[in-house]
């Protein structure tokens, strides 16, 4: 009989035992109103603005669309350019652009851009 009553001691002072061996982490709701990268945005009561006061919504402002469209067309002499988006792994499947049409031409992978280069 006592050892029952001493679980049912220990299960009532929980509470108070996890208090003094946890710490508390409490949530905030965001004040920015920034979208993610794909352009959502959420409502002032979505579950989804919960957020640890330690650390706050973080958005990435610099976009890989963006990023691509900074650098410039590449010149290239021949009629065919072949692009594989970098070296090993951090590329993707070599594809080959023809670049006989007046302009610059993209890649479909990684929007690389190519101009045939007319001056000999």
């Amino acid at each position: 009989m006592a050892s029952k009553t001493f679980i049912a001691r220990s299960i009532y002072n929980l509470p108070g035992i996890l208090a003094r061996h946890s710490r508390t982490i409490r949530t905030c709701a965001v004040l920015r109103d920034t979208p993610t990268h794909t352009g959502q945005e959420y409502s002032d009561d979505d579950y989804r603005n919960a957020r640890f006061e330690v650390s706050p919504r973080q958005t990435n402002e610099r976009w890989a669309i963006n990023l691509i469209r900074d650098v410039p067309p590449k010149p290239v002499k021949d009629r065919v350019v072949a692009c594989d988006g970098g070296p090993g792994a951090l590329g993707h499947p070599r594809v080959y652009i023809n670049l006989d049409a007046p302009g610059t031409h993209e890649c479909i992978y990684c929007q690389l851009r190519f101009y045939k280069d007319e001056s000999h």
